[in-house]
């Protein structure tokens, strides 16, 4: 597209034959293809506020129970886990049959809890996915099925039931000492194992106000959602609160219903520029930085001392024909420094992350040096974004 304009300029400038008209001409080309480039820029950092907000109040709620695994093939809880015998001698009694718990010998049954997230909206008869996870010293969950297992919300009530056959992603095999394990094998999965019991449904019908909650604080983006969502309704309808709520008035905003609010309200879009953010584990030596991360003017050091220490082992001897001492071995130290030249690093004004990336590499930084050399920097003022460890 620019090689086509820039030659209808240098035709018509030819035609026109005059310096000014050529100068004017390219001026006016550069306007246009800047223009060109600053929309399409800012058509890539448009964003749908459904990925950046979600509704408050419409969230998933955590469900856990206690249950028992069966059907292990000798991989289940010992006689040692107490409450393995206990449950299923409950659960005998349930169905008419009186054991004790200290004479139940079986390997084949696991004491388990069962976990799983209520999806919002829930209507009794859905299906969710439960994880189940072995609370015992179980070897093994492969091949067992979960007896049926209320779930319970942090009120207290019952609001799934789950039960099922175990899938696993990984696996145990061997003995004695000899064995090999993938992943683990004490947890597995129901798929649509649980199935919801009671109406957890939020009636939107009653909300006089819908609040967007951004997933990430900031005044910039809340005052442009609000300006958004007020130029979509033609009208004042939305305020922001804070940093991360924005209210829609229902009753103002004059939708035929709720859901249809909310969905032309997560259908806009705005100019999002996300926060500039270094995020590193230092256990893992991983580190993520945003691409809109820069840093000041800085220089950085990097060297190395290495202490090595080794010991070799001699055998001492008596003079020949001594008559006293004996032959010994003893240890000989022997302790090396090295020093490595040191690494050197310049960053101008508003260096990039790649430059510092690169700059790294090049002077044979590790990944925990880099956690280091960018908590020093960080310090020093010279980065330009927030720093979090996890």
């Amino acid at each position: 597209m620019g090689g086509g304009i820039l030659s209808a300029l240098a035709a018509a400038s030819r035609r026109a034959g005059s310096g000014r008209w050529s100068a004017c001409l390219i001026v006016l080309v550069v306007l246009l293809l800047g223009s060109r480039l600053n929309a399409a820029e800012q058509a890539r950092r448009q964003v749908l506020l459904r990925d950046i907000t979600s509704i408050a109040g419409v969230r998933d709620n955590p469900l856990i129970g206690y249950g028992i695994v069966v059907g292990l093939h000798g991989t289940g809880d010992t006689q040692q886990t107490m409450f393995t015998n206990q449950t299923l001698a409950n659960v005998m009694q349930r169905m008419g049959v009186q054991i004790t718990p200290g004479t139940i010998r079986v390997a084949n049954v696991a004491a388990v809890f069962v976990t799983a997230s209520l999806p919002a909206f829930s209507r009794p008869g859905m299906k969710v996915d439960v994880t189940v996870s072995s609370i015992g010293d179980a070897k093994s969950l492969a091949g067992g099925v979960l007896l049926l297992t209320p779930l319970r919300a942090p009120d207290g009530e019952v609001y799934a039931a789950a039960q099922g056959p175990l899938t696993l992603g990984g696996y145990s095999a061997g003995s004695n000492g000899n064995t090999k394990e993938v992943n683990h094998s004490t947890v597995g999965r129901v798929p649509e194992g649980g199935t919801v019991e009671r109406d957890a449904a939020l009636e939107l019908s009653r909300f006089t106000t819908v609040s967007l909650i951004l997933q990430d604080p900031d005044f910039t983006a809340s005052k442009d959602i609000a300006a958004s969502i007020n130029q979509e309704f033609s009208k004042d309808v939305a305020t922001p609160v804070d940093s991360r709520r924005i209210d829609v008035d229902v009753a103002r905003a004059g939708a035929a219903s709720v859901p249809d609010l909310i969905s032309r309200v997560q259908n806009l879009s705005i100019s999002f520029h996300p926060p500039a953010k270094v995020v590193i584990n230092e256990r893992t030596g991983t580190i993520v930085m945003g691409g809109d991360v820069k840093l000041s003017p800085v220089s950085i050091l990097h060297g190395s001392l290495t202490i090595e220490v080794t010991t070799k082992l001699m055998v001492s001897q008596p003079p020949p024909l001594s008559k006293s001492g004996e032959t010994a071995v003893v240890p000989d130290k022997t302790v090396q420094t090295k020093e490595a030249p040191v690494g050197h690093i310049e960053l101008g004004e508003g260096a990039r992350v790649e430059e510092l990336i690169n700059g790294l590499r090049a002077i044979g930084a590790t990944a925990h040096d880099v956690v280091s050399i960018l908590q020093a920097i960080k310090a020093a003022g010279g980065l330009r974004a927030e720093l979090e460890v996890i």
